[in-house]
């Protein structure tokens, strides 16, 4: 979050507490001073036009703000501008709307308020009162990126200082949507980065391995082909941030019966899970990584091959999983190292995607946890709260 952001997410949370506090001290009946009435329509008005604001500078959004904004003025006309188009316009006066951007081109430029005369807005209607116009730009991080114009009868000192404090407001709405999106593409970025980690090695052994069965066990290899598919359909889907830990283990499954196609008896599992724990919201391709590093890394060379256990159940207000093989373990201070950024592995860049984003989702309390030394074999283990606001499976 930007400073400027957090500047007015500061001022406006002292200025509620302070109503609030004034509201505590009074009765309903002594809270009605118009100064004080004036103050709670505005934080009601203002909050109206928050969450479109929050949906970015776009015409539909754009059009719901411009509702409430202009209210908080009370002109004859309002406009919301991006640097190339009028996105939208409230109020009587319309026939206005298309000269906004126009109005507006001088702020791009400098950045500052600008209180346009009657020599350049009026317009040729006699009964039309609009004499002004008052444009304040819209910025994120220093740039501008659209504006908002007041069309009034006069430009009031006040009218001015209201349109620069509304401007600045709403200017900060949209960082936080610009923030939001920026989010958005991060955790996007990190899941093509999961799914560019499920090998081209895991893969063509997959494809190998069920070749191997064509001739002498059909159906089994169009078993195993039916299930390879639906894996790649699951891990190559367009995904939200989050599914439920019972799909992300049917995932892992139809995973492992490939796996198994290919090591056979060598390769040995155990899954224990709580049913109370399989609608939990987790994030999207979070344990496949860490599976397959157990294999990879953990059991393909061993002679003998390997068993993995993998461990969902109920802790609390939490599900806690865990997956533990009986590899060949890692040296502890290679792995934090790896974890924090120096190593440049398909197994690093894999712990490292989950153990951000579950942070990210979660709180720093929730990274991953990995126990191991050379020759203990592998823990990895993280927990998920089994409820999280704004946390959802889609």
């Amino acid at each position: 979050m930007t400073s400027a952001v957090a500047v007015l997410s500061v001022l406006l949370v002292a200025a509620l507490c302070a109503l609030v506090l004034v509201w505590h001290g009074r009765s309903p009946r002594d809270f009605g001073s118009p100064a004080e009435r004036a103050v709670l329509e505005a934080f009601h008005t203002a909050s109206l036009a928050a969450p479109p604001l929050r949906a970015g500078l776009t015409p539909g959004p754009a059009r719901k703000a411009a509702r409430h904004l202009r209210v908080l003025f009370g002109g004859d006309g309002l406009a919301i501008t991006d640097d190339t188009r009028v996105l939208a316009f409230d109020g009587a006066a319309e026939h206005h709307a298309s000269t906004a951007l126009d109005h507006a081109r001088p702020v791009f430029d400098t950045g500052r308020i600008l209180v346009a005369g009657p020599e350049t807005v009026m317009c040729e209607r006699p009964e039309c009162p609009v004499r002004h116009a008052v444009v304040a730009p819209l910025m994120i991080e220093n740039r501008v990126v659209g504006s908002l114009v007041v069309f009034s009868a006069s430009a009031s000192t006040g009218l001015v200082r209201a349109a620069a404090e509304v401007a600045r407001w709403a200017s900060g709405q949209l960082e936080l949507a610009e923030l939001d999106r920026s989010k958005t593409r991060v955790a996007e970025a990190e899941v093509q980065a999961l799914r560019a980690q499920i090998s081209p090695h895991f893969i063509y052994n997959a494809l190998t391995a069920i070749a191997s069965f064509v001739r002498t066990d059909a159906e089994h290899a169009r078993e195993l082909l039916l299930e390879f598919a639906d894996f790649a359909r699951y891990a190559f889907r367009r995904p939200g941030h989050f599914t439920t830990l019972a799909e992300e283990l049917q995932a892992i499954d139809q995973y492992l019966m490939l796996e198994r196609a290919r090591f056979g008896d060598r390769l040995s599992v155990t899954l224990r899970v709580a049913p109370e724990v399989l609608p939990v919201a987790v994030p999207f391709l979070c344990l496949q990584p860490l599976v397959e590093n157990s294999i990879r890394h953990g059991m393909e060379g061993a002679e003998g091959g390997g068993h993995l256990t993998i461990v969902a159940e109920n802790s609390g207000a939490d599900a806690m999983i865990s997956i533990d093989d009986d590899g060949p373990g890692m040296d502890p201070e290679w792995l934090r190292g790896m974890l924090a950024g120096e190593g440049g592995t398909e197994a690093g860049v894999g712990l490292r995607n989950v153990d951000s984003r579950l942070r990210q989702a979660f709180g720093e309390e929730y990274g991953l946890v990995i126990k191991t030394a050379p020759g203990a074999g592998t823990k990895v283990q993280l927990r998920v709260p089994k409820y999280r606001a704004g946390v959802y499976p889609s």
